[in-house]
């Protein structure tokens, strides 16, 4: 009835403006200029009249995350959807701005001590890695610091098989264990396995180094336990070296991390099949990293509008880990702590300009809520993919029972996507976020989730096109540009500073002014050849933007054994810097 109202008055309005021209005709053919002039205004306003107003949306429609709960898929249906974002995304969403001014720089200067000259025969250092793929990649990372600190030969790491994520895989089964030994031959001496004496393998000494040991916290507390075991193992082995070290053993961390660990042939066959399939369907992609499984929105503390029966249900498998301290949600999300939604980081990517033409690779675990969860940002990104829609389950057989080989494969076509974003701070984001950094800056996009949690709130009161502009704007500083983070802030293997270099050369040719500190170019080559560049600065912190970027969303890889191990306040070895003994 309304309707037919409105269009009934629409028609009165057009008649009254036409019989207003019959009327007035023959005073204006007496003025040309005037008679144009007004015939175009006229034209417009019945135009505007007679056409229909978009659609009313309300943009603060409240997902439920339970299976078998519905969702409201008008409200993304092609008639009436607010999102008019162009289908295809413009050139500059897929390609960094100012990437060709930089490039990974990570070989020893002539004065890094090689392995041949400071290694100690009598000295064995062992580590056991915690956590899931990317935390145990970490350790790994770490752990050939610190041998190299100690002056003792590495034994292949041994990888967390008793976790939460229940894997038995063995180091040699994830990474190319003599591509590792090898290409690290200069720098630590490692082996596969410790020697024997007197026809029986030497036993190690088992203990823990305190969290974010600096080296001087290991010669002073390590090392004396070496000198008089000879050989130890160091247990629970993540995050227990410094995040600030010196620029030498920066880089022997990014040897270690992007060039040393290489995955198993079979793993990287499998994830070269997965980008190509991804590439017969589209010229560019998404790859989201989507971490929404229960156990890790538990452990969050977070609330996810799932009413009574979420906090039921989050809050038994919260109880798991009796050394958690209640949260409080609402500041968990005030903080940035707290995981983006599925339908929020679909709504982020959309604001950003990508179109519902664009094809989207999942990485993920079992989802919260299931497809009505996923509902919504299915909606918005119709070309829908995981590595479980692009290959049979014949190909992934032998990846399927392992938790670390299954997340490799992830790791692969996140690393090679053209765009990667992330709806946490994990390990995984951090990890692949300078990893893409270091390998040409590819867009990288972090959601800024301290302040783009008020923008969801209030959603509801805004127009699309304010609501993305405000997201655009919110997200400067968080896409994986150059300088975006001033060096030594974040975690390292995010933001590996010491291992960007900056090319003047390119610079100069684009009429920039290369940065004062950078030393004169010696002929830029390929990231990957991993060329020597004796003495180079590290880039500068022009433009540097620092606001935010030591918010870190909690991650499912630092619970271990139902103990929680991660965030402040929290109970626990992460607190404590005592030195312990098993």
């Amino acid at each position: 009835m309304k309707k037919k109202k409105r269009e009934t008055k629409q028609r009165n309005i057009a008649a009254a403006v036409l019989h207003w021209i019959f009327f007035t005709r023959h005073y204006l053919l007496q003025f040309p200029l005037l008679s144009a002039i007004f015939a175009f205004l006229l034209f417009f306003a019945a135009f505007s009249v007679i056409s229909p107003l978009p659609p009313i949306i309300n943009h603060h429609r409240s997902s439920k995350l339970k299976n078998g709960a519905k969702v409201d898929e008008s409200t993304f249906s092609t008639e009436t959807s607010p999102f008019r974002a162009a289908r295809s995304a413009g050139r500059h969403l897929w390609n960094s701005r100012s990437s060709k001014f930089y490039y990974g720089c990570s070989n020893a200067n002539d004065s890094f001590q090689t392995a041949d000259l400071k290694t100690n025969s009598n000295r064995y250092l062992l580590i056991a890695t915690s956590g899931g793929l990317n935390q145990q990649r970490t350790g790994i990372t770490d752990g050939v610091v610190a041998a190299y600190i100690l002056n003792a030969t590495l034994v292949v790491p041994k990888l967390d098989q008793k976790s939460f994520w229940n894997d038995s895989s063995d180091f040699a089964e994830i990474f190319d264990v003599d591509w590792f030994i090898s290409f690290l031959s200069k720098d630590v001496t490692i082996i596969k396995q410790l020697p024997t004496k007197g026809g029986k393998v030497l036993t190690p000494y088992r203990t823990r180094a305190p969290r974010k040991c600096t080296p001087l916290c290991y010669l002073t507390k390590v090392l004396p336990v070496l000198n008089k075991k000879h050989v130890v193992q160091l247990g629970k082995f993540d995050y227990r070296l410094s995040n600030r070290l010196s620029p030498d053993l920066q880089k022997l961390r990014c040897r270690v991390n992007y060039h040393a660990l290489k995955f198993t042939d079979s793993i990287l066959e499998m994830g070269k099949k997965l980008v190509q399939r991804m590439r017969m369907k589209s010229e560019h992609f998404i790859a989201l990293h989507l971490r929404f499984e229960p156990d890790m929105l538990a452990f969050s503390g977070c609330y996810f509008g799932g009413g009574e029966k979420e906090r039921m249900e989050l809050g038994e498998i919260r109880r798991r880990w009796k050394s958690l301290h209640a949260s409080n949600p609402d500041k968990e999300r005030r903080q940035g702590k707290c995981p983006l939604t599925p339908e929020e980081v679909g709504l982020t990517l959309r604001a950003l300009g990508f179109g519902s033409d664009v094809h989207l690779y999942v990485a993920s675990g079992e989802v919260y809520g299931g497809e009505a969860t996923l509902a919504p940002l299915k909606a918005l990104f119709p070309n829908f993919h995981s590595k479980e829609t692009l290959a049979s389950k014949r190909e992934l057989a032998p990846f399927s029972s392992f938790s670390s080989r299954m997340a490799a494969l992830d790791f692969i076509v996140c690393d090679e996507s053209d765009v990667f974003s992330t709806n946490n701070n994990g390990n995984m984001a951090k990890i692949i976020a300078g990893r893409r950094r270091y390998f040409g800056h590819k867009p990288t996009i972090r959601p800024n989730a301290k302040k783009l949690y008020k923008l969801f709130i209030n959603r509801h009161n805004k127009t699309w096109e304010e609501f993305a502009s405000r997201v655009r704007s919110l997200q400067i500083g968080f896409m994986g540009e150059p300088n975006e983070v001033k060096p030594g802030r974040g975690e390292f293997h995010e933001n590996p500073s010491s291992c960007i270099c900056e090319d003047p050369v390119a610079k100069a040719g684009a009429g920039l002014n290369p940065t004062p500190q950078t030393l004169p170019h010696e002929g830029h080559k390929n990231v990957k050849e991993n060329t020597k560049r004796n003495g180079t600065n590290d880039v500068s912190d022009e433009h540097t933007i620092e606001d935010d970027h030591d918010q870190d969303a909690t991650d499912m890889d630092y619970v271990d054994n139902g103990n929680a191990v991660q965030g402040k306040g929290l109970a626990g070895e992460m607190l404590s810097e005592e030195f312990f003994s098993d």
